[in-house]
């Protein structure tokens, strides 16, 4: 299997690995899925699984008070 290069961005990413997701957070990786899963983010290709990170925001807009 091919590692997957790291490539330079200047624009905000659309999707985020969930090492990423709990970086965005603040929080570890098993409450980055929970918030991922309940915001219905999960993207997967083949085995590959990307977290939408513009549903994420819009998740917890939603559920901020």
């Amino acid at each position: 299997m091919n590692k997957t290069q790291a490539r330079a961005c200047e624009q905000e990413k659309l999707l985020v690995t969930l090492d990423e997701l709990a970086g965005i957070l603040s929080c570890g990786l098993e409450t980055a899925k929970k918030i991922g899963e309940y915001s219905e983010a999960r993207f997967e290709m083949g085995r590959r699984v990307l977290w939408n990170v513009a549903k994420v925001k819009a998740y917890i807009d939603r559920e901020s008070y």
